[in-house]
């Protein structure tokens, strides 16, 4: 998208920038549209269910084996030898604790979002912003 509204704005002033990045959001839109309006329906199917909860484990999976693999690359350093950033060490563990004590408290799921944007404010806080 970034691609398509720079090349559009150099070559087509605003309105070019307009264009080029519409053209490029548009199939995508519609797209999401079609599959929205056909799981609509498709999700009270049995075997479509069957299918989304045998994918559930997968999808776990998948991002705790993401998660576990930033974790270990941001908190140890290969500079030509191993060592431990031990200041990412301490921000990790503050961010998984503070989200189960936010679970222990309210009694709810932490929003993945604002786990995000946390983790984004320490880092910017202890590491800088530039």
């Amino acid at each position: 998208i970034n691609l398509a509204t720079y090349v559009g704005s150099t070559k087509g002033g605003l309105l070019g920038a307009f264009v080029a990045t519409f053209a490029v959001v548009l199939p995508c839109f519609g797209v999401i549209v079609l599959i929205a309006s056909i799981m609509k329906n498709a999700i009270k199917n049995k075997y479509v269910q069957a299918v989304l909860r045998g994918l559930k484990p997968c999808v776990i999976g998948i991002v705790l084996a993401t998660g576990s693999y930033m974790v270990v690359n941001n908190c140890i350093l290969r500079d030509g030898d191993i060592r431990i950033d031990v200041l990412a060490l301490v921000i990790t563990a503050i961010l998984v604790g503070s989200k189960f004590i936010y679970q222990k408290m309210t009694k709810k799921k932490m929003s993945p979002i604002l786990l995000i944007i946390a983790s984004a404010v320490v880092g910017m806080i202890v590491y800088g912003i530039g």
